[in-house]
């Protein structure tokens, strides 16, 4: 299997998913409401149809978000596979902060091998190839041609940090009593704790970068908001732990939804 390759794929589509959501972004949309009562826009389904439309050529699998429904006896069959959440932080997207992603994760034995993360707002974009993990700035349709360009482009992570306080990711949507206890408990070890608040995947993407030492979980998330900025983490020598058992988080499981998580 060739990673890269198939990582520029990968790029490429979140590039095309980027770009539909942009166009609903910047019109008048009308917000639904899905049954576990999260919001669901036409920037959700379009870039997913844009997504699947790329991915598809590889052959593998496509568990995503906003695609059909797929039993546990189908999935738990397959091999490497593709997890895609074709817009990570629609509530974000629905208060217009700029603050979501397109996530693209490359699964192999419950195990994030590779992925992708584009802001399509910043332009930003996250990736976990075969070298590592990487961050190219304002990227644009004509640099995601190879792995090699983006990577010269980019930079490794994580990068030097900046600052000397301890920083934690917290949500904008999401502060559950546990995490605020987790957080006195930080409080005793550290001199000076600074929170860092942050939407959808990019919070993942914050430790990956150095541009926080850790991001506790301890609210309810889905497989595919985590893939792919898990991967992207791996590769930059972070861990994303499961609270609940002490090992690394595992993928395509018979339920979908994730356990508490700590990435550090």
């Amino acid at each position: 299997m060739d990673i890269d390759a198939l990582i520029e794929r990968a790029i490429r589509a979140s590039l095309d998913g980027g770009r539909e959501i942009l166009k609903v972004y910047e019109s008048e949309f009308a917000v639904e409401t899905k049954e576990d009562r999260s919001p669901l826009t036409l920037a959700d389904k379009n870039a997913h149809l844009a997504i699947e439309a790329i991915l598809k050529d590889t052959g593998l699998p496509i568990l995503s978000e906003e695609g059909k429904e797929m039993s546990y006896e189908e999935r738990s069959s397959w091999g490497p596979f593709w997890m895609v959440d074709p817009l990570d932080g629609t509530k974000e997207f629905v208060k217009r902060n700029g603050e979501f992603t397109v996530n693209i994760a490359l699964i192999e034995d419950g195990v994030p091998i590779a992925g992708v993360i584009y802001v399509p707002v910043t332009k930003d974009l996250y990736f976990k190839a075969s070298a590592g993990s990487y961050k190219v700035a304002s990227v644009e349709t004509s640099h995601a041609e190879q792995i090699a360009g983006l990577i010269d482009l980019g930079s490794s992570l994580p990068m030097p940090k900046s600052g000397n306080s301890f920083k934690v990711v917290g949500s904008r949507s999401h502060m559950s009593p546990e995490t605020e206890q987790f957080l006195e408990e930080l409080k005793k070890q550290h001199d000076e704790i600074e929170i860092v608040s942050m939407g959808s995947s990019l919070k993942i993407c914050l430790v990956a970068e150095g541009a926080a030492d850790v991001y506790p979980r301890f609210a309810p998330t889905m497989e595919w908001d985590t893939a792919a900025g898990h991967a992207i983490a791996l590769g930059a020598g972070k861990t994303v732990t499961d609270k609940s058992t002490g090992e690394a988080m595992r993928y395509n499981k018979e339920n979908l939804l994730n356990n508490w998580f700590i990435v550090r």
